[in-house]
C-alpha cells in the first residue's frame, strides 16, 4: 500500500504544476500517477522533432474521434500525452496565455474568481519570460517563455504583410495587447523543450516529499461518499494508491471525465448501461467537448528561403547533430515563430481567429511536404460553438473512451472558415510577399466559391489539438457543472479535477498555458489558502473594434 496526503493522477501541464505548488513548503506529501514513460531523448527534447512524439504510440495515447458528419465521417486525431509532463511534451511549444475576455467569460458561466484580474497574477507567478512586456509578465516562475531566433525573411514578411493590409501589431501578445501579428512565444530553454516536466515536475521530485508511481489509474475509490485514493494497475497487479487527504485528478480532457465516469461520477443513465454504481449523477462529466479546428494554407516560396532544404534525411541528421552537441541551430526552435491574433468582424470584443506562420509547406506529422520551397500558416476559427462529448465505450478500463466533437455543427463555422480562406488571400497578396510570393498550392487558386470552399474544409480541417470543457467548472448549485470554483467536484468529498477538462468555455488559443495556470491556481485552493491579489491592470482595446476588423 502506498499513500500520500495528495494523490495527483497525471503529471501533464496542471498535473506537474500542482505537485510542484503543493509539495512546496514541506507539509505536505505528494504522489503523482502517470500511466507514461520517460521523457527523456532527442524525439521530446529536441524542439524542431515536435512531429515525432505525437506521431509516436510510446508518448501518446493514439485516440481517434468518432466519424465526423460534417467533415465526410473522416475520424480525426485526438493526441494526448501518454510519458512525463503529459501533453506539453508532445505539443508544438506555442505559448499563448489567452485572452482577457476568455477569462471573463469564465466568470460569467459561473466559474467565480476565475476572470482575468484573478487568474493574471497565477500566469506571472509561473511564467520566467525572456523579451515579454514589463509589468505584465513574470520573471521568475518555473516556466521558461521565449522567442525564437527569426532569422527566417518569411517570418518578417508574414508581420509586414499584416501591417500592409492594415491590421496591427503586437510587441507581445502575451502582455497588454494580442491583437495584431507578432512574434510568437515558445516553450523552450536553452535549446530545449521546457515542458511541465522540466518546469516542474523533475524540481518537484527532488523533494523528499514527492514520489512518482508509474501505473494505469482504473478508478477512483469513493467510500461513503469520498474520495479515499485511487485503483491502479501496475506492472499486471491492481493496487490502491491512498490519499489521505485529497485526489485531483488531472488526465486530460479525454481521460479525466473516463476517469470519473469508470468510478460511478457521471450520467446516471450512462453509467448504468455501462454497469456501474452510480455514485454521482453529474450530467455534465463527458459533456461541453470543446476544441479548435484549423487548416494548412500553403504557398509556394519562388526563393529557395524557405526550410525545404533541410528535410531531406541527411541535413535532418545534421540539424539533429548540432542540436544534441551544442542544443542550438534549427533543432533548438519549433519554427513558429511568427503568429497573429485577428478579428473576423467588426463589433468583436476579442480576437478570433489565429494564424501560425512555418517557413516551409508541410503538415504537422512532418508528411506530405510540397516538392518545393514554400510557407503557410495554419489558420483556425478558435471560439466555435460547436459542442461534443466524451463518454465510455466500456466498463472495462483499458479501452479507449468515445469521443464526439461534432465538429462544424453550426453555421457560424463555416462563415468563420471561409473567412479565413479570404482573409489569408488578402495577406499573402501583400507586397511583403513579392518577392516570395509563387503558386498556391492549398487550397488552390480554383477553390473560390463558398461550396469550393467548404468542400476544401470538409476535407481538410484538422483539429489544432486543443481539447477541453468535458467536467465544466461551475456555481455548485449548476446541475450541469462537474467542479466548483474551487475544482472541487460537486457531489463527492475529498476530490478535486483540474486541467483543461474544467475549462468553462475554451480560450483563445493554445491551451497549454491556461492549463499550466490551471493547476498552478488549484494548488492554492486545496491548500485553502487565499488567493493571489487580483490584479488592476487594464488591457488594450482596439479603438476601432466597433467599426472595422483592424
Amino acid at each position: 500500500m502506498r499513500s500520500a496526503d495528495f494523490v495527483i493522477v497525471g503529471s501533464g501541464s496542471a498535473g506537474s504544476a500542482m505537485a510542484y505548488r503543493l509539495s512546496e513548503d514541506g507539509k505536505h506529501s505528494v504522489i503523482v500517477i502517470e500511466a507514461g514513460g520517460s521523457d527523456f531523448g532527442p524525439f521530446i527534447q529536441m524542439p524542431a522533432a515536435l512531429a515525432w512524439p505525437m506521431s509516436m504510440k510510446r508518448y501518446n495515447w493514439g485516440y481517434l474521434s468518432e466519424p465526423e458528419p460534417n467533415l465526410n465521417n473522416r475520424r480525426i486525431t485526438a493526441p494526448r500525452g501518454k510519458v512525463l509532463g503529459g501533453s506539453s511534451s508532445i505539443n508544438g511549444l506555442v505559448y499563448v496565455r489567452g485572452h482577457a475576455e476568455d477569462y471573463n467569460r469564465w466568470e460569467e458561466l459561473g466559474a467565480s474568481g476565475w476572470a482575468y484580474a484573478d487568474v493574471l497574477p497565477y500566469f506571472k507567478r509561473m511564467e520566467h519570460s525572456h523579451g515579454g512586456e514589463d509589468g505584465w509578465r513574470g520573471t521568475d516562475g518555473p516556466l521558461h517563455v521565449q522567442r525564437g531566433p527569426v532569422k527566417n525573411p518569411l517570418f518578417h514578411a508574414f508581420i509586414q504583410a499584416g501591417a500592409q493590409a492594415g491590421f496591427e501589431t503586437t510587441e507581445d501578445y502575451n502582455g497588454s495587447k494580442q491583437e495584431g501579428f507578432g512574434l510568437m512565444e515558445q516553450t523552450i530553454h536553452q535549446g530545449r523543450r521546457w515542458s511541465a516536466a522540466n518546469a516542474y515536475l523533475r524540481p518537484a521530485l527532488k523533494r523528499p516529499n514527492v514520489q512518482l508511481v508509474h501505473g494505469y489509474a482504473r478508478k477512483i475509490v469513493i467510500e461513503n461518499g469520498r474520495a479515499t485514493g485511487v485503483e491502479i494497475s501496475r506492472r499486471g497487479v491492481t493496487e490502491t494508491v491512498t490519499a489521505n487527504r485529497e485526489v485531483i485528478v488531472a488526465a486530460s480532457s479525454f481521460n479525466s471525465p473516463k476517469l470519473l465516469m469508470l468510478s460511478g461520477i457521471g450520467p446516471a443513465a450512462h453509467l448504468k448501461e455501462m454497469g456501474i454504481e452510480v455514485k454521482a449523477d453529474r450530467p455534465g462529466v463527458g459533456a461541453n467537448l470543446q476544441d479548435h479546428m484549423e487548416f494548412y494554407f500553403q504557398q509556394v516560396s519562388t526563393k529557395p528561403v524557405s526550410l525545404y532544404s533541410w528535410l531531406p534525411w541527411f541535413w535532418q541528421g545534421v540539424a539533429g547533430a548540432q542540436w544534441l552537441m551544442t542544443k542550438s541551430g534549427l533543432g533548438a526552435s519549433n519554427q513558429f515563430e511568427a503568429c497573429a491574433f485577428l478579428r473576423s468582424q467588426p463589433g468583436l470584443k476579442q480576437p478570433d481567429i489565429q494564424y501560425h506562420f512555418l517557413p516551409v509547406a508541410i503538415s504537422y506529422d512532418g508528411r506530405a511536404a510540397a516538392k518545393s520551397h514554400g510557407f503557410q500558416v495554419h489558420v483556425g476559427y478558435n471560439l466555435s460553438k460547436s459542442r461534443g462529448t466524451v463518454t465510455l465505450r466500456s466498463p472495462d478500463p483499458a479501452v479507449e473512451p468515445v469521443i464526439r466533437f461534432n465538429y462544424m455543427s453550426h453555421e457560424e463555422d463555416w462563415i468563420k472558415f471561409r473567412h479565413c480562406v479570404r482573409l489569408t488571400r488578402e495577406i499573402f497578396s501583400q507586397k511583403a510577399f513579392d518577392d516570395y510570393r509563387g503558386p498556391e498550392i492549398q487550397p488552390g487558386e480554383q477553390v473560390q466559391t463558398d461550396d469550393q470552399i467548404d468542400a476544401f474544409l470538409r476535407e481538410h480541417l484538422e483539429s489544432a489539438y486543443h481539447p477541453c470543457g468535458t467536467c465544466r467548472m461551475g456555481r455548485a448549485d449548476d446541475p450541469l457543472a462537474v467542479v466548483d470554483p474551487e475544482c472541487r467536484v460537486i457531489g463527492v468529498e475529498g476530490l478535486r479535477v483540474a486541467d483543461s477538462s474544467i475549462f468553462p468555455h475554451v480560450t483563445y488559443g493554445n491551451l497549454n498555458g491556461p492549463s499550466i495556470m490551471t493547476g498552478e491556481k488549484a494548488a492554492d485552493h486545496i491548500l485553502g489558502r487565499q488567493p493571489l491579489p487580483r490584479s488592476n491592470q487594464e488591457p488594450w482595446v482596439n479603438p476601432r473594434a466597433a467599426v472595422s476588423d483592424r
